[in-house]
C-alpha cells in the first residue's frame, strides 16, 4: 500500500510539473512572438506616451540576438524537461511502449498548448503582448545571457567556417520596414497610390542625386546678354518660366539669373523715367538686374538640395559636372514634384505634358521622361540603373542611337521611336507585351 501511495504522489507531482512545464513553454513561445513581430515604431509611441512594458520591449530588442538565443534557450529546456518526465511516466506505466505514446501525447500537447495557441494570441496584437510579456521575460534573458554568449561564439564561428559574417545592425532596416509596409498596403488596397508614391518618394530624397532629374542644359531656356533690349523683353514676357538663365558670348558661360518680376520693375522705372517708349526700352540694360547664379554639384542629394534651397532663400540653382561645366538646373518645384506628383499650371499645355495614353493601350513618352517617374505613373518596373530617362534606356539597350520607326522589345515592354532630333530621342510609343 505504501508503495502505491509513493506511486501516486510521485505521478500526481510529475503530471504537475509537467503542466507547470508547458505553461512556462507557452510563455517562451509568446514572448518569442510578441517581441519579434512588435513594430519598434509602435512600441516607441507607446513607451513614449508612459508604457513602461513597451520601453522594456525596446531594449529587449535592442539586441534581437541575445533575446532570440535566451527565450529559445529557455523554451528548449522546458520542453525537453516535459517530455522527459513524460517518458519516464508513461515507461514506468506501459514499458517500452510508453516511448512512443509519450512522445504522441507530448507532441500534441507542445504544438497546442506551447505554440499554436500562445503564438495565435500575440501575433493578434504583438505590441500589446510585447509590453505585458516584457518585464517577465527580461529578468530570465539576464540570467541565460552568459550561457547565450557562449552559444554566440559557437554559432558564429560555425558560421565563419562557412564564409558567413553576422552583422546585427543589418538584421533591421527601419526605410526598408516602411517601404514594405507602403507596398503591401497599397496591394491590399489600404493604402492609396498616391499616398504610396508620396511617402516613397519622400523617404527616396536623400537616396538621389540632381543629375537624375534636373533638365538637361539641352533644354534650357536661356537669355543672350548681347541681345537687344527690346527682344529680351518679349523673351521674357512669352516664356513659361519666371526665372531665366543670363549667359554672355557662349551658353555655358551663365553670367546670372534674371527673374521675371524684376524685368517688369526695371522696365516700368524706365518707362517712367523716359520721355518714350523706345527710349525707355533703349536704356534697359539686363545684367542691372540679373542676381547671381547659384552653381551646384550634380551628385548632390535631393534632400541636401532641398535643405539648401530653404536656408538660401532661393529656389533656382545650375548644375555643374566635376569640371564646373554646365549640366542642366535644378529647382525646388523639381524636389517637391519627387514627393507629390507632376505640378502643372496655365502654362502647362496637354502636349507639354511627358506621359500620354492612347485609345489602344499605348503611352506617348517624351524621351527625356525619368524611367522613376514613369514607373511611378503606370506601376511598372523598368530598370533605372544603367539610365536615369526613357530615352537612354532605349539607347542603351539598343547600343546605338535608334532612327525614327524602329521597335524594340525588352524588359517585357514593346518601344517603338516616334521622333528624333539630331541624336535625341524626343517621343517614344511604350506598350506592355
Amino acid at each position: 500500500m505504501e508503495e502505491i501511495a509513493s506511486f501516486d504522489t510521485t505521478f500526481w507531482t510529475t503530471i504537475a510539473g509537467i503542466v507547470v512545464l508547458l505553461l512556462f513553454s507557452g510563455f517562451f513561445s509568446g514572448s518569442e512572438t510578441a517581441l519579434t513581430a512588435a513594430s519598434r515604431g509602435k512600441l516607441r509611441s507607446m513607451a513614449d506616451r508612459g508604457s513602461d512594458g513597451a520601453a522594456t520591449a525596446l531594449d529587449l530588442k535592442e539586441d534581437n540576438e541575445r533575446l532570440i538565443g535566451g527565450i529559445l534557450l529557455g523554451n528548449n529546456l522546458v520542453n525537453i524537461l516535459a517530455t522527459s518526465l513524460a517518458t519516464a511516466i508513461f515507461t514506468h506505466a506501459f514499458g517500452d511502449s510508453g516511448v512512443a505514446l509519450a512522445t504522441l501525447v507530448m507532441t500534441l500537447l507542445v504544438l497546442i498548448f506551447a505554440e499554436v495557441l500562445p503564438k495565435t494570441y500575440s501575433i493578434n496584437d504583438p505590441e500589446t503582448s510585447a509590453a505585458r510579456l516584457a518585464p517577465l521575460i527580461r529578468p530570465i534573458i539576464v540570467v541565460l545571457s552568459p550561457v547565450v554568449a557562449v552559444i554566440r561564439v559557437i554559432v558564429r564561428g560555425v558560421l565563419r567556417l562557412f564564409g558567413m559574417e553576422v552583422d546585427p545592425d543589418s538584421m533591421l532596416s527601419v526605410r526598408e520596414e516602411i517601404v514594405g509596409a507602403l507596398q503591401i498596403g497599397h496591394s491590399e488596397g489600404v493604402v492609396e497610390k498616391e499616398d504610396r508614391d508620396r511617402l516613397l518618394g519622400a523617404l527616396d530624397l536623400g537616396e538621389r542625386t540632381l543629375d537624375e532629374i534636373m533638365l538637361h542644359r539641352s533644354q534650357i531656356e536661356m537669355i543672350n546678354a548681347a541681345d537687344a533690349p527690346e527682344a529680351i523683353v518679349n523673351q521674357v514676357l512669352a516664356s513659361a518660366h519666371t526665372r531665366l538663365p543670363v549667359f554672355r558670348d557662349e551658353p555655358e558661360n551663365i553670367v546670372g539669373v534674371v527673374h521675371a518680376k524684376d524685368v517688369l520693375r526695371e522696365t516700368n522705372r524706365l518707362l517712367r523715367e523716359h520721355e518714350t517708349l523706345e527710349k525707355g526700352l533703349a536704356a534697359f540694360r539686363v545684367l542691372t538686374i540679373a542676381k547671381q547664379p547659384y552653381f551646384v554639384p550634380e551628385t548632390t542629394t535631393l534632400d541636401d538640395q532641398m535643405r539648401e534651397f530653404l536656408r538660401r532663400h532661393t529656389h533656382f540653382a545650375l548644375v555643374v559636372d566635376e569640371y564646373g561645366a554646365l549640366e542642366g538646373l535644378i529647382t525646388l518645384e523639381d524636389i517637391l514634384e519627387e514627393i507629390v506628383g507632376e505640378i502643372t499650371d496655365e502654362f502647362d499645355t496637354a502636349a507639354s505634358q511627358a506621359i500620354r495614353p492612347t485609345d489602344n493601350g499605348d503611352y506617348i513618352i517624351d524621351g527625356a521622361m525619368t524611367i522613376r517617374d514613369l514607373n511611378r505613373a503606370t506601376d511598372w518596373t523598368l530598370p533605372d540603373d544603367e539610365a536615369n530617362t526613357v530615352a537612354g534606356l532605349v539607347i542603351h539597350e539598343a547600343q546605338t542611337i535608334p532612327e525614327r520607326g524602329q521597335v524594340f522589345s525588352f524588359h517585357g515592354f514593346r518601344f517603338e521611336v516616334l521622333t528624333r532630333e539630331q541624336n535625341r530621342l524626343t517621343k517614344l510609343k511604350i506598350r506592355p507585351l
